[in-house]
């Protein structure tokens, strides 16, 4: 299970910031966007965080 958890993580956090930038861009709703893109950096902290205290 070593390195899954950060791997859900990081694309978790892909995800978001291709959300944010399909929002940002497309709906045409700044402030959710930028809101969507700074979940990123946190889904990939959560995520260390979660493995660390597993193992």
């Amino acid at each position: 299970m070593k390195g899954k958890i950060s791997r859900v993580g990081f694309v978790a956090s892909m995800l978001s910031v291709v959300g944010s930038l399909y929002i940002y861009f497309v709906t045409g709703d700044e402030s959710l966007g930028i809101f969507v893109g700074l979940w990123a950096p946190t889904l990939i902290l959560a995520s260390k965080e979660v493995e660390e205290m597993l193992e």
